[in-house]
C-alpha cells in the first residue's frame, strides 16, 4: 500500500514538473521584437541594412560545383575493394536554388513605424509592419491596394498606401 502511494506521488510530481516546463517554453506564442535602426522619420540612407527581408546573393551555379564533386571516388590501392556497391548517400546532395522573390523588397520608415513591401510589376505584398513604441497599427488589404495606419493615440496618424489597380505599385506616405 505504501509503495503504491509513493509511486503515485512520484508520478504526479514528475508530471507536474514536466507539464510546467513544457507549458512555459514549448508552446508560448512568438513575441514581436521591435527593430531598432539608426534611420528615423523618413530619412533615407544608401547603406544596406541587414534584415530578414533582404535576400542573400545567389550561390555559385550548381553545375560548376557538381562538375568538381560528381566524379566517383575510386578506392585507394591500400584498401581492399568492397563487395557491396557504394551507397547512394555518399554522393553529393543536389539542392535546388532558393525561391526568388517575385518583386523588389522596399522599406518605408515613418515616425509611426516601418512598413516593408514586396513590389512586383503588377502587384504588391505586405512583408511586415512594425509600429514605433507608443504607436498602434492597423492594416487593411485588398486585391488592388494595401493600407497601413500608425496612430499615437493623441490624434497623430501616419498612413502608408500602396495601390496597383491596372498600373505598377505606387506607394504614398501621408503624415497627419
Amino acid at each position: 500500500m505504501a509503495w503504491s502511494l509513493a509511486t503515485g506521488a512520484a508520478v504526479t510530481l514528475s508530471w507536474w514538473g514536466v507539464h510546467t516546463v513544457m507549458s512555459g517554453t514549448a508552446y508560448d506564442p512568438p513575441r514581436a521584437v521591435p527593430i531598432s535602426v539608426g534611420v528615423r522619420g523618413g530619412q533615407a540612407t544608401d547603406v544596406p541594412v541587414s534584415s530578414s527581408t533582404h535576400r542573400a546573393l545567389p550561390s555559385p551555379s550548381p553545375s560548376a560545383t557538381a562538375s568538381r564533386t560528381a566524379a566517383p571516388k575510386t578506392p585507394s590501392p591500400s584498401r581492399k575493394p568492397s563487395s557491396r556497391p557504394p551507397s547512394a548517400s555518399r554522393s553529393p546532395a543536389k539542392s535546388s536554388p532558393p525561391a526568388a522573390a517575385s518583386g523588389e523588397v522596399e522599406s518605408y520608415p515613418t515616425r509611426g513605424g516601418r512598413v516593408v513591401l514586396e513590389l512586383a510589376a503588377d502587384s504588391a505584398k505586405l512583408v511586415s509592419a512594425t509600429p514605433e513604441p507608443g504607436w498602434s497599427m492597423q492594416v487593411w488589404t485588398n486585391p488592388e491596394w494595401i493600407r497601413v495606419d500608425f496612430s499615437d493615440g493623441a490624434g497623430a496618424t501616419v498612413s502608408v498606401f500602396c495601390t496597383w489597380n491596372g498600373h505598377p505599385p505606387v506607394v504614398e506616405v501621408v503624415d497627419q
